[in-house]
This record gives C-alpha cells, structure tokens and sequence, in this order.
C-alpha cells in the first residue's frame, strides 16, 4: 500500500473516514518532530498526518524543526507529501477562501536548517521546479472536482515571521510576481526534494497582505472563520485526491539525488552514513 504523508495544522487532522491506526513518537538525528505522527487508513490509502505547528499550535514557523519532520515521515516509508497552509493574497484576483495550488517557491527566511547534508557531507539536488507535477497534477484535479475555487499555479515567497511583512516589503514581493505569503512551506518543499519524497501543498487564502490598502482591516475572529472554511475545503480535496495517486512512482522526484552526492563515499564517516541512511542508504 502507498503511504502518503500529510501535513498541516491541528484542525486538518479530524477529518471523517480516518481509521486512526497508530501514533508514532519518532527520535531523530535531528531533534524531535513537531509532534507524535498518527497513522491511519482514508480512502483506502495508507496515511501519516503531522501538525506542523504540533497539537495545540505551539511552534511559531522559525521554531518548526522542518528537518526532523521530513526525516520522520521518510522513516515511516513516505514517499509523497500532501501539504496545507494558510497563507495571505498578493494578487486581487485571488480572494480570502480561494486556494492555490504553488508551484513555485522564493525564500526570504534568515536561521532555518534547509538541508540534510552538512558537516563533511556535500550534495547537490536540483530544485527548478519545487513540487512534484504528477503528485500536484492530481491535487489540482481534486480540487475542481469538489468545486472550489482553485488557482492552478502561483508562487509562494516564505518570509520568517513571526511577524508579518511591513507595506513596503509587501509592496516588493508583488514586484516579483509572487502569488501568496506565508512562514513555513519553502523548507518543507526543500527538504522533501533531498530525502526523494514528491511534494505538494495548497496555499489556503485567509486574507489579503497588508500592501491591500484600499481593503479594510480584517479581524481575528473573521480570519479565523475563513481558515475554518479553508480547513473543510482542504479534507475534502485530500479525500478527493487520494484515490488517484498512483501507487508506482514515475517522477524524478524518486531519484533526486541520483548523481547529486559529490562526497566521495571513504570520505563519509560511518556515523554519518548511519545517521542520514533512510535518505542515502541505497546510494552510500
């Protein structure tokens, strides 16, 4: 059976139909992930479902330990990603409760570990295209089959936050043609793209950036309700899209870092093939 890793925040995790199966407090070489994995069967499909921000929302997206994550959910045998995140609108024809399909990505983020390789340990993986297009071509399918209303394409720029971007920056992000703003997908997508896992995620609209002048000032309480809406179009397209995901895997995510690894291997210590063997064990 596929599995199929899915990540998000807390509310994406009731979702009807789950047969929650088994939780998984996972160690490793990284720190600990956001929170234990809970494992289950939806639609007939092998799931493990990760909040991000942990139960609770207690990670503020600088403090997620991306690397511990993604190398959790490898362990587990994952070999595909389906993400969501609420992010803010750069564009005036992409509306609060509007969902976008990304697929591409700028970073503008300043302290996060962003890769798997370091200490003696040199790799190269390409990332022209961030997000897996067999795996997002699906989602998009999905989600014009429940009927929202779906942008089949955008760039996301990933700021560090905690706190949102001045007028200004806003302002400059819209010159570089960016689509939607928010805090956590970049490394996700990133760290994917090494450990060989296909990713890709739904940027879910709450509201428009700050750079929207002539827009009124939205609220906490009518955030939330949109996020809320978000969240219930969100479950819906997973259980739409899991059905459809092909068991066998024919992108080059599968073997992205096939010629990649220029560390000769009598120049990797022991240690550290043992350490990052879920993610190099067949190539070192």
């Amino acid at each position: 059976m596929s599995s199929i890793g899915i990540i998000g925040g807390s509310g994406l995790y009731d979702i009807e139909g789950l047969s929650v199966t088994n939780e998984h407090k996972i160690k490793t070489p990284f720190g600990d992930p956001s929170d234990v994995i809970i494992e289950g069967e939806l639609e007939g499909v092998r799931v493990f479902f990760l909040p991000r921000h942990g139960r609770g929302h207690v990670y503020h997206p600088h403090e997620i330990n991306y690397r511990a994550n993604i190398f959790a959910l490898k362990s587990l045998g994952v070999e595909r990603i389906v993400a969501a995140s609420a992010v803010g609108s750069m564009r005036e024809e992409i509306h609060p409760g509007d969902i976008v399909i990304v697929d591409q990505f700028i970073d503008r983020t300043k302290m996060r570990h962003q890769t798997f390789f370091e200490k003696g340990f040199v790799a190269h993986v390409p990332f022209a295209d961030p997000v897996c297009p067999h795996l997002t071509s699906k989602l998009i399918e999905a989600g014009k089959a429940t009927g929202v209303k779906i942008h089949t394409s955008g760039t996301y720029v990933c700021i560090e936050g905690p706190m949102f971007s001045t007028r200004a920056e806003s302002n400059v992000y819209r010159s570089w043609d960016a689509t939607v703003i928010g805090m956590t997908n970049y490394q996700e997508a990133k760290l994917a793209r090494e450990a060989e896992i296909c990713y890709s995620t739904m940027a879910l609209v709450t509201d428009y950036d700050c750079w929207h002048e002539s827009e009124e000032d939205v609220d906490i309480a009518q955030i939330v309700e949109t996020m809320n809406n978000n969240i219930f179009k969100a479950k819906n397209i997973i259980k739409k899209v899991l059905p459809t995901i092909d068991a066998q895997r024919s992108c080059h995510c599968a073997d992205a870092l096939k010629g990649g690894i220029l560390t000769k291997p009598d120049h990797i210590c022991t240690e550290t093939k043992k350490k990052l063997a879920p993610i190099v064990g067949k190539y070192v």
